[in-house]
């Protein structure tokens, strides 16, 4: 696996999803040259305008894979690279593989795989389609949510190593098809002490409803 690209964005105001409105994102983000510093909860020039539903240290760093964009594009025809949102584009790995709380070393950093993205109306604007969240949702295409290890940095072209994956197996689109899809097994979330634990609570309730 390498990192393809690095891209950072700021906040910008944009028209909403009702007539005459306007929101805040940071999801136009744009690919940046050389080496880029990775803080304890972004990228250096990375911003995100929600604090309460983006960022933190359990959304860190976004990464999308070459592959998911490919698939996007034998369904949708053209599509702008950027057009998830995305910090880091990989290449050579399915991200639908990659399992909670397996650790990548990039360059001198190390993140931690969370979680996977669950996608907003953001998403539609940024796509210019708003249909494109339910689409996402269908395709069980997340991508992977990062936490910081170690700050360090990474650039477009290094390699990215798994130096450890836990043993409970539980992949990121797993959780994303359990979560949107197959409600029922929700126990399975509790075998991932990696996850955010809104997700241990959730299918807490869930597994108390049956």
């Amino acid at each position: 696996m390498i990192v393809r690209t690095v891209a950072v964005g700021r906040p910008r105001d944009v028209p909403g999803p009702r007539d005459g409105d306007t929101t805040s994102t940071a999801i136009w983000k744009e690919p940046v040259a050389g080496p880029v510093a990775v803080g304890p909860e972004n990228l250096e020039g990375d911003e995100q305008a929600d604090r309460v539903n983006h960022g933190g240290p359990e959304k860190a760093v976004y990464a999308y894979g070459v592959e998911d964009i490919a698939w996007w594009r034998d369904e949708l025809g053209a599509i702008d690279d950027q057009v998830f949102g995305q910090n880091l584009t990989t290449a050579g790995y399915d991200l639908r593989d990659a399992v909670v709380g397996e650790r990548w070393r990039i360059g001198t950093a190390v993140l931690e795989v969370v979680q996977p993205r669950i996608p907003c109306f953001k998403l539609g604007l940024r796509a210019g389609d708003r249909t494109m969240p339910r689409r996402f949702v269908a395709a069980v295409r997340p991508g992977v949510y990062l936490r910081v290890v170690a700050t360090g940095t990474l650039a477009a072209g290094d390699a990215v190593t798994v130096t450890d994956r836990p043993e409970h197996g539980l992949p990121v689109a797993e959780v994303f098809a359990i979560f949107h899809h197959h409600r029922d097994r929700a126990a399975r979330l509790l075998d991932a002490p990696g996850l955010p634990s809104w997700y241990h609570d959730w299918a807490r309730m869930r597994l108390a409803q049956e």
